[in-house]
């Protein structure tokens, strides 16, 4: 009798448990189906409403024609009006870098971009400069975010002034053909390396943000591999190479829940008509929306700031705030593999830091890397990635002797000023050019 109830009490746990697992599956499925909504519910938007923005655009082709329109009573008021309904969308095509000439020493220099090596998700891009003498080269290694590798313009038109650069390109996903395949950390980790190889020999490597992990990575492979195109030189700028340092806002919520929480509420499929219809993302507007919720107060004021200048006229103020809005509100959607494998390996398990990262099977050792330079930049007010969470790099390069690492800790700058902006230009691109010059 006693064994007749242990069995039905097994048997009975064993349902149980069975039921919650299927109820946490319905669960995620549910929420998982939610996001795929809010993907096809944000596109019917986009599509239902651009004739409202049609009609906008060509209201305001009209006015613009009248002379006289502004100055009439309401004139300027309703112009603004019609502007401001005009920009109610999203960009998912990437803007263009609008770098057509740059200053080497005291002669100006055409810019061309050519795509020197094109992958399914990413081109190498070149900034090629009409005539200009040899320069070193360099490999901008760009973030996968919610946004094109565009926001590295003022980047780029620094490095332009000494350095060949070179950028990795990134594709919007949604726009990549679901056939093409998956897109994870690994891959990104390959191109990086493939990049490098295609610009050969003695280059070097400047990665900003979210891409310090991989490009550190990428590195220390090739150093183990003794590669031939093994760079002079690697910058990481406000990158996340140990997350458990001084955490951020942004690093806590990637850790305040289980991974499958991100993979059942943020990832959804392409819906028609795009060319990635069916592959799994994480869509742009979705982390914009995040970012604008963080601080909805301040985009609100800058709005109405935009109406204010554009119906009194001052041109000057308006551009420079819809110039930084068509940037931000230009988003591309990340490879859900990518995106998941990030969150995992990155922000909530820290493989780097620890020692227990591993490329398509191996042990990542920074410890190999002994004829690349290292420097790391950190900005004192950034709240995206926290002072130390990139200097970690030097504990891991432990195979450089103490001459080939550098630090750059940069006073009264956040994220974005640690590679855009007035320090960036002045303060921070020295401390790079120096380190170019000195292992060229």
């Amino acid at each position: 009798m006693q064994r007749n109830n242990e069995s039905t009490n097994l048997f009975c746990e064993d349902a149980s448990s069975r039921l919650d697992e299927e109820q946490a599956q319905n669960e995620n499925n549910s929420t998982g189906q939610a996001a795929q909504m809010l993907y096809q519910a944000y596109q019917t938007y986009a599509d239902a409403s651009e004739p409202m923005r049609f009609m906008a655009r060509t209201a305001m082709a009209y006015t613009n024609m009248m002379p006289g329109f502004k100055a009439l009573g309401f004139g300027r008021e309703i112009s603004a009006t019609l502007e401001m309904i005009s920009r109610t969308e999203l960009t998912h095509t990437r803007p263009s870098y609008d770098i057509d000439r740059v200053k080497v020493g005291r002669k100006e220099f055409d810019v061309r971009e050519e795509t020197i090596l094109s992958l399914p998700f990413c081109n190498l891009v070149r900034f090629a400069k009409e005539g200009a003498p040899e320069q070193p080269k360099m490999l901008v290694v760009a973030p996968l975010s919610g946004h094109f590798s565009t926001l590295l313009r003022k980047t780029v038109e620094t490095l332009l002034r000494d350095h060949d650069v070179y950028i990795t390109d990134w594709k919007n996903a949604r726009d990549v053909p679901w056939s093409v395949g998956p897109f994870g950390f690994d891959d990104y980790i390959e191109y990086v390396i493939r990049y490098i190889d295609t610009i050969g020999p003695d280059a070097h490597v400047l990665a900003v943000c979210q891409p310090c992990v991989q490009a550190l990575a990428a590195v220390a492979i090739m150093a183990e591999d003794r590669h031939k195109a093994l760079p002079r030189s690697l910058t990481l700028m406000a990158g996340p190479v140990d997350t458990r340092i001084a955490p951020t806002a942004v690093n806590e919520l990637a850790t305040s829940q289980p991974i499958e929480w991100f993979e059942a509420n943020l990832i959804a499929r392409v819906p028609f008509p795009h060319a990635g219809v069916g592959r799994a993302v994480y869509p742009g507007f979705i982390q914009l929306s995040a970012f604008m919720s963080m601080n909805m107060d301040k985009h609100t004021q800058a709005h109405r700031d935009l109406f204010d200048h554009l119906a009194g006229g001052t041109d000057e103020e308006a551009d420079a705030i819809k110039k930084f809005y068509d940037e931000y509100c230009s988003v591309l959607d990340l490879p859900a593999e990518f995106y998941i494998e990030t969150v995992e390996i990155v922000f909530q398990q820290a493989l780097l830091a620890k020692g227990e990262l591993t490329y398509r099977g191996r042990k990542v050792d920074p410890g190999a890397i002994k004829r690349t330079a290292l420097l790391t930049v950190e900005g004192e007010r950034d709240d995206i990635c926290a002072v130390g969470q990139t200097a970690a790099a030097h504990d891991l390069c432990t195979g450089l002797r103490p001459h080939m690492k550098r630090h750059h800790l940069q006073a009264g700058v956040g994220h974005y000023g640690t590679f855009s902006g007035r320090r960036w230009d002045s303060e921070i691109y020295p401390a790079i050019k120096n380190l170019v010059l000195a292992t060229s």
